[in-house]
């Protein structure tokens, strides 16, 4: 082997060293690598019997790097090759399936359709934290429409609006355009005069009972057939507000024989007598129905792909109706199953809830009972631990049950370790000390972080214990950075043992508070109140600030009242 050739073959064994070590995120490894390197190479073969040793060293040097210096040299050698590795480990970290044929759009576009009648449940956080994910994935584009042309059966509240943008907010997604639909339902008016000048759209008087009997025996209706004059001319006095609720309606015309009756000639508008609570839109009394409105909407703001539940299949097919006159392209569309929620026993339901706020069963929207994004807000849960669990349920067409185990291991992750600890004792038992313990115990703000120092709690005369931790008489118990004590006589009596006698399995270590100078805590949690006091320091925590009440779980700081410090329990 001359010079040239070695010189060659180091070159070549270096960059499939770097490829091997580099997407296995290991050291490289001779023999994975001698097969590509041949392979690619085939002048190196008659040279077999010399190779694998300059291969050898190459390696050697190679394993010698850190990860980034291997990065970092492989893209000097092999750019490309590089790109096709972090191509394969964004997919790898991808949970969310590929959009249907995503690379055929210029830009991907979707669309988040909230009804505003009320701040968001748990489950609502599924659509956004799952096209927001999509958005940023395909460096895309997403808007937050407020579909709110019912005034009647789904009747916006005002409050809604701004409250939900707040929960996106939350949940860590700034939409690229926000939408009111009952800001634009003049644009509806002028694509339903389009529709009846194509031949697809007519004015029904018929009562509702009269069309359904009508239409279940494929039979159309008697007006189906008037001149476009005339329909021009009733759909006129339709937006004029010149009929009743259930007087006038602007059918869709579609298959009359449609094997599935729900398809069969469909309500485009119809009359509303309730005002929209909205000024800006308190004086249309034409309201259009939301797959009609829904449809023009998607064509106008250019979505490409929508997101919706299974059992709104017919809902893409009376659009297509509509977008055939026009000649429209469809949207892909995926849809998926319902998000099914444990651990609460408030129903997850926007009207549920809301009718429990007004009982006053419920104290708001951020009650830590109600299953509520402002109530998981409250407690100290970040949006970025929801998003997670909802990604990672993925867009299967079969209900999903979503635990509330999975957002809290999220959560966990990110707030664990810059969470300080204290100490929280519910209903306590108060017992006297004996036995000259410390005046102060110094357990640490954190058992990872040192540095950051102890907490200064002042022992007293008696401590408080919760009942399940009080021991047997004459049994030992070791209290949290204090000491081990033997319980006898109705006293706590210290002993001074040192810590080997919990490393030998014989003595419980449990949290505790001072009888004296503990600080009255109101814990807020999903089933109800919970009193006890807590170490001094909590104190003064500041509003907002976690902490990790120790053998309790995490709790957000809510505020400070003159007799007690409110919070509000996170989870385990």
């Amino acid at each position: 082997m001359n010079d040239d050739l070695r010189e060659r073959v180091e070159r070549e064994a270096e960059k499939h060293a770097l490829l091997n070590a580099v997407k296995h995120e290991s050291d490289a490894d001779v023999g994975a690598i001698m097969g590509p390197l041949m392979g690619d190479n085939p002048d190196f073969r008659p040279h077999g019997d010399e190779i694998p040793g300059v291969v050898g060293g190459v390696v050697g040097r190679v394993n010698d790097l850190s990860y980034d210096e291997k990065r970092e040299r492989l893209e000097e050698l092999a750019p490309e090759e590089l790109e096709e590795i972090e191509a394969e480990e964004e997919e790898d970290d991808h949970p969310l399936p590929d959009l249907p044929n995503a690379e055929e759009y210029d830009e991907v576009r979707m669309r988040c359709a909230p009804n505003p009648n009320g701040p968001w449940h748990v489950g609502h956080a599924r659509m956004p934290a799952v096209i927001g994910t999509y958005r940023d994935r395909y460096d895309g584009w997403f808007c937050v429409r407020f579909d709110d042309t019912d005034p009647e059966t789904k009747r916006p509240d005002l409050e809604a609006y701004d409250a939900i943008l707040e929960d996106l907010e939350y949940l860590g997604f700034e939409p690229d355009a926000v939408y009111r639909a009952s800001d634009r339902v003049e644009t509806y008016y002028d694509h339903a005069r389009e529709l009846i000048e194509l031949g697809g759209a007519y004015t029904c008087s018929c009562s509702g009972e009269e069309f359904s009997e009508l239409k279940n025996s494929g039979e159309p209706c008697p007006h189906r057939d008037k001149d476009e004059e005339t329909v021009t001319q009733e759909f006129e006095a339709m937006v004029d507000g010149e009929y009743e609720s259930g007087e006038m309606v602007l059918r869709v015309k579609t298959d009359i024989s449609h094997k599935n009756p729900a398809l069969r000639d469909f309500v485009a508008f119809r009359m509303v007598d309730t005002p929209h609570p909205r000024e800006e839109a308190s004086d249309y009394r034409c309201w259009p129905m939301l797959d009609f409105q829904s449809g023009i909407d998607d064509q106008l703001t250019g979505v490409t792909h929508i997101i919706r539940g299974i059992d709104l299949q017919d809902s893409a097919k009376r659009q297509q109706f509509v977008y055939d006159y026009f000649g429209w392209e469809y949207p892909e569309v995926v849809h998926w199953g319902h998000v099914q929620l444990d651990a609460y026993d408030v129903k997850m339901s926007t009207s549920t809830i809301s009718e429990l706020i007004e009982e006053g069963e419920l104290d708001g929207w951020d009650d830590p009972r109600a299953p509520t994004l402002k109530s998981l807000r409250r407690r100290g849960i970040r949006g970025e631990a929801i998003v997670d669990a909802m990604v990672e349920l993925g867009t299967s067409t079969s209900d999903v049950d979503l635990a509330m185990s999975s957002i809290y291991a999220n959560n966990r992750e990110l707030i664990d370790d810059e969470t300080d600890r204290r100490f929280l004792v519910r209903d306590g038992t108060q017992l006297p000390l004996g036995g000259s313990p410390p005046e102060e115990a110094n357990p640490p703000l954190h058992p990872d972080h040192e540095d950051r120092g102890v907490r200064e709690i002042p022992v007293g005369d008696a401590v408080l214990l919760e009942p399940e931790d009080v021991p047997d008489r004459e049994d030992r118990v070791w209290l949290k950075g204090l000491g081990c004590f033997q319980y006898t006589r109705d006293t706590l009596q210290y002993t001074g043992e040192d810590i080997e006698v919990v490393r030998e399995g014989d003595v419980d270590v449990v949290h505790w508070a001072p009888a004296e100078e503990s600080v009255p805590v109101r814990m807020r949690t999903m089933t109800g109140d919970v009193s006890g006091r807590a170490e001094p320091g909590v104190a003064d925590l500041e509003s907002d600030e976690m902490v990790q009440f120790e053998r309790v779980g995490f709790a957000r700081i809510d505020r400070h009242e003159d007799d007690e410090t409110v919070v509000y329990y996170t989870h385990p």
